[in-house]
C-alpha cells in the first residue's frame, strides 16, 4: 500500500473521536434537585400501592377457575408452547424430539405429578435446563391456563372409572341401541 493511502484513513478515525460519550450526558440523579417539576425533585415519587414487577405476590396454587373454558385456553396455549418438546400427550416425545433433539422429561413422571403449580409457573416462566424461558410470550393467565391443563393431562393418564362421576360413565355395552 502507498504512503498517500495512509492519509484517507485520518479522517476517519478522527470523526470518532469527536462524539460525545452517551453515558456522560447531562441528567440529574433521582433524589438530586432540578427545574424539571415544579418542586424542584429530579424524579416524581412512587404512587402509592405500586408493586415492582418481579415482586407482586406470588401465587403458589392456580388462581384460575378450573372449568372446561379454561382448560380449552390451556390445551391451545400447550399445543403452541409445550407441544413441540413435551408432546400433545405430555410424555416428553414431541417433534422436536424426533428430529434428535434431547428428550424433556415426561411430565407424568411422578415428581412432577407431585410438583406444585408453582413450580409449573417458574419453569415456564424462567426456562429449566434446555427449556427456553417464556416470561415474554406467555402471559401470566396464560401460563396458569397451561398448568390447569397439564394438571388434567397428568388426571386423565392415571385415572380410573370411579374418577369420573356415575352420570359421565360411559354406558355398559350391551349390544343394544341405547334409548
Amino acid at each position: 500500500m502507498k504512503y498517500w493511502s495512509w492519509w484517507l484513513l485520518v479522517p476517519a478515525l478522527l470523526c470518532g473521536c469527536e462524539q460525545p460519550d452517551m453515558a456522560d450526558q447531562p441528567r440529574l440523579e433521582t433524589y438530586e434537585t432540578g427545574a424539571a417539576f415544579n418542586d424542584g425533585l429530579a424524579a416524581r415519587p412512587v404512587p402509592e400501592g405500586t408493586v415492582a414487577r418481579d415482586q407482586r405476590p406470588a401465587a403458589t396454587e392456580n388462581p384460575l377457575p378450573i372449568n372446561a373454558e379454561t382448560l380449552a385456553h390451556g390445551r391451545e396455549q400447550f399445543d403452541v408452547f409445550c407441544a413441540p418438546c413435551h408432546g400433545r400427550n405430555g410424555r416428553g416425545q414431541g417433534v422436536i424430539v424426533q428430529r434428535g433433539f434431547p428428550a424433556p422429561p415426561s411430565l407424568h413422571r411422578p415428581r412432577l405429578r407431585r410438583a406444585g403449580d408453582r413450580h409449573f409457573y417458574q419453569v415456564i416462566r424462567d426456562g429449566h435446563g434446555a427449556m427456553y424461558a417464556y416470561a415474554s410470550r406467555v402471559p401470566e393467565d396464560q401460563r396458569w391456563a397451561i398448568i390447569a391443563y397439564i394438571r388434567s393431562l397428568q388426571l386423565s393418564r392415571n385415572a380410573r372409572l370411579e374418577d369420573v362421576p356415575r352420570d359421565h360413565r360411559p354406558l355398559p355395552d350391551t349390544g343394544e341401541d341405547p334409548p
